[in-house]
C-alpha cells in the first residue's frame, strides 16, 4: 500500500547523511541519549515507564524550542513499534488530517497503529482539535503533540482530558555542554574557542539546543588563526533573539515575575525581569501602565509618591521615545521595588465595593443631605450638620453611615512608610469621635 508520509514513517531508521545539518547528524537513536530530559525519559520518568511496559498513551509534550519534543516523539514510536506520522499544524489543514486518519484506518486493519506526531498541534483551531477526539478514543492514532505554548489555554479541554502532558525543561548549561562535547566528537576536532568563548555560546543558546548546535555548525565551517575569544565570538555570531511572543505565555509570565518582586522588593530582579521584556521588544507603555497598577496595589498610601513616579515616568517615555526614555522607565521600576509596601488600599476598595453591592441604595443620614428647596429643609434634609471646620480641632465627629448600617471599617493603614502617619492619625479621629459620643450620651442624660 502506498503511505503518502512514508517520508515521515521511515525517519527514525534512516541513517543520517554525513553531509546533513550537524543537528540531524547527532539526533539521538534511543531515548536514553536525549539530553536534558531525564525526568520523562530516566526509569522512573513517565515515558520511561511506557517504553518500560509497552504502552503508549496519548501525550501532550510541553515545552521552549530545541530541547527535543519531535526527537522523543520519533524515538517513542521505534520504542513501541508503532508507525510514525509526522504534520505540522502550521502546513497541514482538514484535507490533510482526513488522508492521516484514512491511512491509519488502513494500517489499523493490516495489525499495525500509528503515532501521529504533530508539531505546533496548539495552531490548530478548536474545531480542527476536535477532529482528532474519536481517531484518539478508538485507537486509530495514538497521539503525540508538541507545543511551546500552556496547553491549559491553547488546547481544547476535551483533547487535554485524553492526553498526558508532560513538561520538557529548557537546557540547561550541563546539557547544552554535553551536546557541543558530542558535536566535537562527530567532527573530531574542538570548537576554535577559548574556554570563556566556549561557555559564552553556551550561555548564548538561551536553552535551545537546536539553536547551540546550528552556530555550532557555522564556528566548525570556518578556520581560524587562533581561537575565538567571547569579543570575537560576539562579533562573529548574531546572539540570540530572547523567546518572547508579546500575546503568549512567555509575556504573562514576565510581567508576573516583575510584579511579584516589585511587590517582593527586590528591586534587583524587578530591574532584570524589566530588562528581559523591554530587549524583547515588548510595547514600553504596557510595561508603565503595569508599574502604575503596581503603586497603586502594592504601595497605595505607605508612599503616595509612587504613583507620581510612574507617570512622571510615562510623560517622560513619551517625551524622548526609545531608548532614552527607558531610563525613566528603569527609575520607576527602581523606586517601586525599593519603596514601603501596603496593600491597605488595594483592599479596602474591594470591601467597599463589596459592600456597597450589598447594601443596594441605602440613603445617607439626613443631616449630611443638601437641602436647596424648602420642602427638603423641612423634612429634615441637613438639619443638624456640624461644620467640621468650625468644630473643635477641625473635626465634628458626627456620624456619617446610613441609619441602617453600622459603621464598617474597610482602610486599615499598615505602619509603614506614609501610612504609619495616617494610622496615627485615624487612631486620634476615632478616640475624638469616641470622645463626642460619650459627651453626647452624658448631656443627653
Amino acid at each position: 500500500m502506498a503511505d503518502l508520509f512514508a517520508t515521515e514513517e521511515q525517519a527514525p531508521h534512516a541513517p543520517e547523511s554525513a553531509a546533513g545539518p550537524l543537528a540531524d547528524r547527532l539526533r539521538p537513536q534511543r531515548l536514553e541519549d536525549v539530553v536534558g530530559q531525564e525526568h520523562l525519559t530516566g526509569p522512573e520518568g513517565a515515558i520511561g515507564r511506557m517504553v518500560a511496559a509497552g504502552k503508549l498513551s496519548s501525550i501532550i509534550l510541553w515545552g521552549p524550542p530545541g530541547t527535543g519534543k519531535t526527537t522523543i516523539a520519533r524515538l517513542l514510536a521505534d520504542a513501541v513499534g508503532l508507525r510514525f506520522v509526522a504534520i505540522s499544524a502550521v502546513f497541514s489543514g482538514v484535507a490533510d488530517l482526513k488522508k492521516v486518519f484514512a491511512e491509519a484506518k488502513e494500517y489499523a486493519r493490516l495489525g499495525r497503529r500509528t503515532l501521529l506526531f504533530v508539531d505546533e498541534i496548539h495552531r490548530f483551531n478548536r474545531s480542527q482539535q476536535d477532529g482528532f477526539l474519536p481517531y484518539v478514543e478508538d485507537g486509530t492514532v495514538t497521539l503525540v503533540g508538541a507545543t511551546t505554548e500552556n496547553p491549559s489555554f491553547e488546547l481544547n479541554a476535551a483533547l487535554l482530558s485524553r492526553a498526558q502532558v508532560l513538561i520538557l525543561r529548557r537546557l540547561d548549561h550541563e546539557a547544552l555542554t554535553l551536546l557541543l562535547d558530542r558535536g566535537e566528537a562527530l567532527e573530531a576536532r574542538p570548537l576554535p574557542l577559548t574556554p570563556e568563548a566556549r561557555d559564552a555560546l553556551v550561555a548564548s543558546a538561551d536553552g535551545d539546543g537546536r539553536f547551540l548546535l546550528n552556530q555550532a555548525e557555522t564556528l566548525f565551517s570556518v578556520r581560524f588563526e587562533a581561537p575565538l575569544d567571547p569579543a570575537g565570538l560576539s562579533n562573529f555570531l548574531q546572539r540570540r533573539v530572547a523567546v518572547y511572543d508579546k500575546d503568549r505565555e512567555g509575556h504573562y509570565n514576565l510581567i508576573s515575575a516583575l510584579h511579584k518582586s516589585v511587590r517582593g522588593s527586590d528591586p534587583q530582579a524587578a530591574l532584570y525581569y524589566l530588562a528581559r521584556m523591554l530587549t524583547a521588544g515588548e510595547e514600553p507603555l504596557y510595561v508603565l501602565r503595569r508599574l502604575v497598577r503596581m503603586a497603586v496595589e502594592d504601595i497605595g498610601l505607605a508612599d503616595p509618591n509612587a504613583l507620581v513616579q510612574c507617570l512622571a515616568a510615562k510623560d517622560t517615555y513619551e517625551f524622548l521615545g526609545s531608548p532614552e526614555g527607558e531610563l525613566a522607565i528603569a527609575q520607576a521600576c527602581l523606586y517601586v521595588a525599593t519603596a514601603p509596601k501596603s496593600n491597605a488600599a488595594y483592599t479596602a476598595q474591594k470591601a467597599a465595593w463589596r459592600a456597597a453591592k450589598e447594601t443596594g441604595s441605602l440613603m445617607p443620614p439626613q443631616n449630611i443631605l443638601n437641602a436647596p428647596t424648602r420642602l427638603m429643609k423641612d423634612i429634615g434634609y441637613g438639619k443638624g450638620y456640624t461644620y467640621d471646620h468650625d468644630a473643635e480641632g477641625g473635626f465634628s465627629g458626627d456620624d456619617y453611615w446610613p441609619e441602617e448600617m453600622a459603621p464598617q471599617t474597610f482602610y486599615t493603614p499598615t505602619d509603614r512608610g506614609h501610612e504609619k502617619r495616617i494610622a496615627e492619625r485615624i487612631a486620634w479621629w476615632n478616640e475624638m469621635r469616641e470622645r463626642r459620643r460619650d459627651d453626647g450620651r452624658k448631656s443627653g442624660e
